[in-house]
């Protein structure tokens, strides 16, 4: 196949419409528009509805946005990691969504509301550094998952 045996699929190509060439033509004297009337005349812009306030002026603004990228947490504190856990017990993501303490899948923070009297082992994504403080006060560690 050389480059002048080329064409285009059979039925893409239509031709243009010719349209207000004499009365005798199928699309003569209104060339298609009917009568009278704005749309008749000239060209109506997209959105226009006869005056009235457009539909996109008439309902309000958005205020901000939302980010695409934003990361989720499920979150916890550990005053509910000691009431469920004792001294010496090593936590993880698994272990919390096990017992039920957190529901969202994904990653998972821990805060530092409440108290805190036994040492833990904590793993998770993240942890506020007031929980940091307290774990380690408590004679725990805490163990960053990546």
């Amino acid at each position: 196949m050389k480059l002048h045996h080329l064409k285009p699929a059979e039925g893409s190509k239509s031709r243009k419409i010719r349209v207000g060439r004499g009365e005798g033509g199928r699309r003569g004297k209104t060339a298609g528009r009917g009568t009278k009337g704005q749309k008749a005349r000239s060209k109506v812009r997209p959105g226009f509805e006869g005056g009235q306030t457009p539909l996109q002026r008439r309902i309000p603004k958005l205020k901000g946005f939302k980010n695409r990228n934003k990361e989720y947490f499920a979150l916890i504190n550990v005053g509910k990691l000691a009431d469920n856990f004792g001294a010496g017990d090593s936590i993880d993501p698994t272990t919390l969504r096990d017992k039920g303490l957190i529901k969202k899948r994904g990653r998972v923070k821990v805060l530092g509301e409440g108290d805190i009297g036994v040492a833990l082992t904590v793993s998770a994504h993240a942890f506020s550094l007031g929980a940091v403080e307290k774990i380690k006060a408590a004679g725990g560690t805490v163990e960053v998952v990546e």
